[in-house]
């Protein structure tokens, strides 16, 4: 009479394709993971440029109070959060809020960092192959140093 079961090598044989499907699933989930880092970003991106964007805007027609010479972007990234008075409201009750809330790098390594402090910033008077914060902003990129799947840098996104 035979005993029923799996015999060893059976099993050794069942480990070693789980590994080998194991690993071959490995790479395609870091690719995924990536790539999903990449969307947040382009999206943090065009969240915060828009902003930038709309203030620039309502500084040329009026609603937002500049210096004269100033370039008319804002002087930081929590303006934007934060509001400014409309120049036009002849109360000066009103306030222009451009976004709700700053969005995080997706490939800043520092979680405890604040999200304004996860950017880098460019004024409108650094040159554009240099960018360094100045008196506004005229533009933000990531901080990183890797490369994107596409083979440009995310600091050049």
């Amino acid at each position: 009479m035979r005993a029923r079961g799996f015999t060893f090598v059976e099993l050794l044989v069942t480990i070693a394709i789980l590994a080998l499907l194991a690993g071959m699933a490995w790479p395609i989930g870091q690719l995924a993971s990536k790539r999903t880092r990449e969307a947040d970003l382009r999206y943090a991106l065009r969240e915060i440029r828009r902003g930038i964007d709309a203030y620039k805007e309502a500084a040329e027609s009026g609603h937002v109070k500049t210096e004269q010479g100033a370039s008319g972007y804002p002087p930081d990234l929590q303006t934007l959060v934060e509001g400014v008075e409309d120049a036009q409201d002849p109360k000066a009750e009103k306030k222009i809020y451009f976004m709700r809330r700053i969005p995080r790098d997706p490939l800043f390594p520092d979680p405890s960092a604040p999200p304004a402090g996860t950017w880098g910033l460019r004024s409108y008077a650094s040159p554009p192959d240099a960018p360094a914060a100045g008196e506004d902003v005229f533009d933000v990129y990531s901080l990183s140093q890797a490369e994107g799947l596409n083979g440009v840098p995310y600091r050049e996104w």
